[in-house]
């Protein structure tokens, strides 16, 4: 994750500890802890003011202090994970030719003006050759060997403007037997080297899980490889190149996806409006990287960043942002794992302009000294607790929704990241995407992501009955999909396409149009005719056995960029799903119910269409106080994590909600007694349920003061607040 200046100071090498102590400061551990939830990744040692409520602590590096600080965190409860950079980090031992001999400079990443990319001085971004592998799976190992059970290896990333260093035109030379050619200079220059470099982060990677699976074998552990990485939607759009989905496929155990208002907030295009879009960019980005590890065993856990990197917003605009965040990722109920906070020291340590604060003048940032920085406020970090908690209860079985139409789909391939940069480059806005995605947000229907590597059988596509498809921006890597797209086709879905052929990148040498091939002009020619409409079939709706194709003649792109785009696409959806006999349905919110948990968005709404209501009683997460709220209305700006009191599982005393962790729950008659931990400095809030207004209830056998604690008869809680402790309070609600 892109981050502070602190970044460039962190080791290269990572390792993860598990928990193996029985209790810590004498009380007994939470044994859920194991399962793995929810997360943070911290460079800092172990402080009281970062005593979060999760289960995996990733310590970041291997410096000299990295012992001690898996000791510290270890000794605090928490299972350790530890996490480094791959693409960039302090390699100078195998850039100087300490590792092998050989010096490897000529392998930094390298733009067409001979600008080496870097992250600060010479943590360069690399081009990784044969030896690099080696170089991370050697120190991996070394880490292993210290005590090991998991590494992290996050963010392997090849820039698309980058592809002119002598180190990537050897490669080039030995992955295509033929001279290097610029690759701004042709389409076909373009596309090999983004595949090239797709091809050498996956294969260095690979050279990592080979060598950790072997070791595993040797000594009879178990240690896990995962990567952190950014959505193939945002990397695209920022123009990086990365091995993504492929990465299961040669060893990877998992993926964190690193989503947060950095990346979200990247401003797209809809109806011909340039905007920042958090919620609905997320929802799409959290959701690619599901469909990256759907029908696979791959461990997925989504990240959330309470702040980010720019340190120039304020906290209110931080606020707001993580909430779209944190709503979006839970519409994907296909994962119940969170990273919670990379960097908790910046957010709990660091200071940023107050809430309200006027921006800067244009063209001026904010000094880090400047006056207007203030800590973290009370009651965000009081609500940071509260949802990051309740984060850890996500697994649900009993998951429903309310929305528009479900059960349609949208197609992305790894190639989206292959024609960003260089010659005639797709829509700078990913329009070739977004153009198909944010009309069905905007109005209410969730179509999920369809990672194209990954189509199989027709099973992989049993969830949908219509599929939205372009090859705008880009290409199928290999022809394995059609036949599956094919029988889906076949066997009653159906498949909207929409292209309009002038993609300059149709041309590139590929399998569609290889010498001994049919001779496609376009790689759509070749899907038509596997779908038995042939490769000259015109606009227009074609029968295919039980199902259909749709052929729009539009450019996505375009249509993101014209006033009634947005509404076309929807015209076609809903002729699709007329098709498919699927009803159709437009809606001005989002709404799913995982358990007890409300996850609910407003959206936007028709002329005359009302504002949509939730009626019952429920507990705010995004309320330092926990409130009760017996009407929720969802306008278009309203983002809600809520708790629905009467799906709770079950009808006794019970802790409903808590900005701290709770443990060692108790029941006593019709009160409760549990130990509350979490970050000194910050208030807990916990809202109670019990039959009826508490006698006392007593902090570490003091008395709570009567204003600290507030009785709602409506809802039969109770609300509590007191100081957090990282060494934990025995809470007695009698």
């Amino acid at each position: 994750m892109r981050s502070t200046r602190l970044i460039r100071r962190i080791a290269v090498w990572s390792l993860a500890a598990c928990l193996s102590a029985a209790t810590v400061q004498g009380q007994a551990l939470d044994p859920r802890r194991s399962e793995e939830r929810t997360s943070f990744q911290t460079h800092a040692p172990w402080d009281a003011g970062l005593q979060l409520p999760a289960d995996v602590a990733m310590v970041y590096g291997i410096g000299k202090d990295m012992p001690d600080r898996i000791r510290q965190w270890k000794e605090r409860g928490y299972v350790v994970h530890l996490m480094t950079g791959v693409s960039w980090g302090e390699y100078q031992d195998y850039l100087y030719g300490r590792f092998d001999g050989q010096n490897h400079v000529d392998e930094a990443q390298t733009d067409r003006t001979g600008k080496v990319i870097s992250h600060g001085g010479d943590v360069y971004y690399m081009c990784p050759g044969p030896n690099f592998g080696k170089y991370l799976a050697q120190n991996v190992l070394r880490a292993i060997d210290a005590g090991a059970e998991a590494i992290h290896l996050e963010e392997p990333e090849f820039w698309a403007r980058a592809g002119y260093s002598e180190g990537f035109k050897r490669a080039w030379r030995e992955h295509y037997k033929e001279e290097w050619a610029p690759p701004h200079e042709s389409a076909d220059a373009q596309y090999k080297a983004s595949r090239l470099k797709y091809v050498l982060y996956r294969d260095a990677l690979k050279q990592v899980f080979d060598a950790v699976k072997e070791h595993n074998a040797k000594t009879g552990k178990n240690v896990k490889c995962y990567v952190p990485t950014h959505s193939l939607v945002n990397y695209a759009l920022w123009c990086i190149v990365s091995p993504e989905s492929s990465l299961l496929t040669v060893g990877a155990d998992g993926y964190i996806a690193q989503v947060w208002t950095g990346t979200a907030r990247s401003k797209n295009v809809y109806e011909g409006k340039v905007a920042e879009r958090t919620f609905q960019s997320a929802f799409f980005e959290y959701g690619s990287m599901t469909a990256a590890t759907r029908g696979s065993r791959g461990r997925l856990w989504f990240l959330h960043d309470p702040v980010e990197d720019d340190p120039n917003h304020d906290w209110g605009d931080y606020k707001t942002n993580w909430e779209c965040t944190v709503v979006a990722s839970l519409f994907w109920p296909e994962t119940s794992r969170y990273e919670i906070a990379p960097w908790p020291e910046r957010i709990f340590h660091g200071k940023y302009p107050a809430p309200g604060t006027p921006p800067p003048p244009p063209g001026r940032r904010r000094r880090r000294d400047d006056s207007s920085r203030v800590a973290i406020p009370a009651d965000y970090a009081t609500e940071l607790m509260s949802v990051m908690n309740a984060l850890n209860d996500m697994e649900q079985s009993e998951i429903a929704w309310e929305s528009g139409t479900r059960g349609i789909g949208l197609v992305v391939s790894d190639a989206l990241m292959f024609q960003r940069e260089g010659y005639k480059p797709s829509d700078p806005h990913l329009g070739n995407f977004f153009g198909l995605a944010l009309p069905t947000i905007h109005r209410g229907i969730p179509a999920e992501p369809v990672q194209l590597e990954n189509l199989r059988t027709t099973a992989d596509l049993s969830r949908y009955k219509v599929l939205m498809m372009t090859y705008e921006g880009m290409k199928p890597m290999t022809p394995d999909a059609d036949r599956v797209l094919a029988d889906w086709v076949k066997a009653g879905g159906v498949l909207l396409f929409v292209d309009d052929d002038k993609d300059p990148y149709n041309q590139i040498k590929s399998w569609w149009n290889a010498p001994g091939a049919p001779g496609y002009t376009t790689p759509r020619q070749a899907l038509f005719d596997t779908l038995g409409v042939g490769p000259d079939a015109k606009p227009g709706l074609h029968a295919v056995g039980s199902g259909a194709l749709i052929w729009d003649e539009s450019s996505p792109a375009r249509l993101s960029h014209e006033a009634e785009g947005g509404a076309k696409v929807r015209r076609l959806i809903e002729q699709a799903c007329e098709a498919a006999k699927l009803p159709y349905r437009e809606a001005n919110h989002l709404v799913l119910r995982r358990g007890p948990y409300v996850i609910a968005a407003g959206l936007d709404s028709t002329s005359g269409e009302a504002v949509h209501e939730l009626k019952g009683r429920f507990v705010d997460l995004f309320d330092a106080s926990l409130k009760i709220e017996t009407t929720v209305a969802l306008d278009s700006s309203r983002r809600a994590f809520l708790v629905d009191l009467d799906r709770l599982p079950s009808h006794g005393p019970r802790v409903v909600a808590a900005a701290c962790r709770t443990t060692d729950e108790k029941i006593n008659g019709n009160g409760l007694s549990f130990l509350a931990t979490g970050p000194k400095d910050i208030t807990a809030s916990v809202r109670v349920r019990l039959p009826k207004a508490p006698r006392s209830v007593a902090v570490d056998g003091r008395a709570l003061a009567a204003e600290a604690q507030i009785w709602d008869e409506g809802s039969k809680t109770l609300l509590v607040r007191f100081p957090n402790s990282a060494d934990g309070v025995r809470v007695v609600v009698e």
